[in-house]
């Protein structure tokens, strides 16, 4: 595990299993129907019981399921966290169908719902990457940037003092963690 400071957050990259996290917000990487599916949402939703799915399917009553780069919000079942937010990342198709907006979007929709929900502590997987195929280094570039700039407006409602990165596998944590130093250190030249 490596941690950074980012103002008064606390952000750590490590490899590990997101249902298993404690605090209060984990993130997972959904399907718009919000009906459970592979990789980590498959996990989350196995791990967390059916009150995940039925409190899933109460969102998809009323708004009929989440579209690409909205978040929503449930318990988390028997998962030791005490939420999820669910957010949909975009399929890769190239680059050209606004991917990358949708991706900074999942994180940044997160964090604010997070924020709303008065949060100290949020876990985000890799979104996108798995069976949605966005390409890795890409992928940490939009999620880390759209982290650390809704970090830098220093929102008066953030109580967020801790994100976690919960990599499913090295060469992510690698990514991720390599482009903190980067960033960290362009901070302290910056001073």
């Amino acid at each position: 595990m490596k941690t950074f400071k980012i103002g008064r957050t606390s952000v750590s990259v490590f490899i590990g299993d997101i249902t298993t996290w404690t605090g209060d917000i984990i993130v997972n990487a959904a399907n718009s129907g919000l009906l459970g599916g592979k990789g980590v949402d498959g996990a989350i939703h196995s791990a967390g019981g059916p009150e995940i799915m039925e409190q899933c399917m109460e969102i998809r009553k009323q708004q009929g399921g989440c579209p690409p780069g909205n978040a929503v919000i449930t318990g988390a079942g028997r998962l030791p966290a005490q939420h999820i937010i669910h957010t949909v990342g975009p399929i890769w198709e190239g680059g050209g169908r606004r991917e990358e907006h949708t991706l900074a979007e999942c994180y940044r929709n997160s964090l604010l719902l997070a924020i709303e929900v008065g949060a100290r502590s949020i876990a985000f997987p890799n979104i996108s990457t798995g069976i949605y195929e966005y390409p890795k280094a890409p992928a940490c570039d939009v999620a880390l940037k759209a982290v650390t700039e809704l970090l830098e407006e220093d929102l008066p409602d953030n109580r967020l003092d801790r994100i976690d990165f919960v990599c499913f596998s090295p060469d992510n944590e690698e990514l991720y963690i390599h482009w903190l130093e980067q960033y960290t250190q362009e901070k302290e030249t910056q001073v």
